[in-house]
């Protein structure tokens, strides 16, 4: 017998196994299953096996213990849940199965009992603590909303935010908000506002919807992203009755799109109407206060006590005219009398000049000595000072007369 050609050669089933596994493996990567649960079985290891089927067909399905423990509701035969996981190719048995992710219920009282679950989990931890949430600020400049860019959430809080305050700037990052794989969207949408900077606070919420359509602002993923967030978010989900885990991990739960458009602005006439308010009153307060201070400076200045001073203020002034004047008076009359004795001084002084001496009739006589050095003049006062021959000037007020002395008569 003919051996076959290499391109159809015959294969182990080892090897068949692991190309069909190769094959699966790589072309369902991640895949979203919807079905119901059966033979559940919580082995004694904490993996979990079970089948999902449907009226068609069934599907093997394991989740290993490593993520059991992030699922927040139990499991049960006949239950429906939607899985999100890897095919994979068990080789002993040669079956294929879904390796677990991600498992969420769809019936209500299983999406209301994983809600209650989670929320429980997250107040233990504190993620609604009121001591973490943020205060929303009073005028922002820039606001991100996260919701679908389709809906009629998005419009309603565009036209609000730009009839309240025209001119703001808003941010829109476009993201679904229900299905498989939004709320892996909504909380991507929240880190990357965070990282854009500027943002002084962000709306995350869309339209309202049943409780399996608002199921992706009740996933974990979400909450710790608002959580994380340093931008101040506004958690706005459905209507006014319904309540998401977003709500209680946001600074401030607003209680439809609409409403927390309203609430992140104020409306752009109140504010105006407001500061005309303010600057009036202000105004009328200011000028209160004038009238009210000048009316009591005229009184003070009418009064008695401030005319007091005044009135002693111009006695004292008269005072020290009355002091100056006596003083002027005083140093004239002082003035004049050393004035009066001056005069009677300058006369006597003048009446003491040998010169008016002389015009009396007196002379004043000098003696000549002569020397080898020249001639010197001596005043004589007393005849004994001469003896004959000596030369002498006498000197009259009009002339002088040289003469020598011959005879000396001393008088008894």
């Amino acid at each position: 017998m003919e051996s076959p050609r290499e391109e159809n050669r015959v294969l182990s089933v080892s090897e068949i196994t692991r190309r069909i596994k190769g094959v699966l493996e790589m072309g369902f990567s991640e895949v979203w299953v919807q079905g119901e649960i059966s033979n559940f079985k919580h082995h004694t290891s904490g993996h979990w096996y079970f089948t999902l089927k449907d009226e068609g067909a069934q599907l093997s399905a394991v989740m290993w213990r490593s993520r059991v423990a992030q699922v927040l509701f139990q499991p049960t035969d006949g239950m429906k849940v939607m899985v999100r996981g890897n095919i994979t190719v068990y080789e002993p048995r040669g079956n294929y199965q879904i390796d677990c992710l991600q498992i969420q219920p769809l019936g209500v009282g299983e999406l209301q009992l994983a809600f209650d679950r989670l929320k429980k989990k997250l107040d233990a931890e504190g993620l609604f603590d009121e001591e973490h949430k943020k205060p929303i600020p009073p005028y922002p400049q820039v606001i991100g909303i996260v919701t679908s860019p389709t809906g009629a959430a998005v419009r309603d809080m565009i036209n609000i935010l730009a009839r309240r305050f025209p001119g703001i700037d808003v941010i829109l990052v476009p993201v679904k908000v229900q299905g498989i794989g939004a709320a892996e969207e909504i909380a991507e949408a929240i880190r990357d506002l965070n990282k854009y900077g500027g943002i002084d606070v962000m709306i995350v919420g869309r339209g309202g919807g049943s409780l399996e359509d608002l199921w992706a602002f009740n996933e974990e993923i979400v909450a710790r992203a608002i959580y994380d967030s340093d931008v101040p978010v506004i958690s706005a989900v459905g209507h006014e009755i319904d309540f998401s885990i977003a709500d209680f991990a946001a600074d401030l739960r607003a209680p439809t799109p609409s409403a927390a458009a309203e609430l992140v602005v104020r409306d752009r006439s109140e504010i105006l109407e407001t500061l005309r308010n303010f600057c009036y009153t202000n105004q009328q307060h200011v000028s209160t206060i004038i009238n009210s201070n000048k009316e009591r400076v005229h009184r003070l200045t009418e009064s008695y006590s401030f005319n007091k001073p005044v009135d002693l203020l111009r006695q004292r002034s008269q005072r020290v005219d009355e002091m100056e004047h006596r003083l002027i008076q005083s140093l004239s009359h002082h003035i004049s009398f050393h004035h009066h004795r001056s005069e009677s001084l300058m006369k006597r002084v003048h009446s003491l000049d040998p010169h008016m001496v002389l015009k009396r009739g007196y002379a004043m006589v000098r003696k000549v000595e002569h020397g080898v050095n020249g001639d010197k003049e001596k005043i004589i006062s007393s005849a004994k000072q001469l003896a004959g021959n000596d030369d002498v000037q006498i000197k009259f007020h009009d002339g002088t007369a040289h003469s020598v002395v011959s005879k000396i008569v001393e008088e008894k």
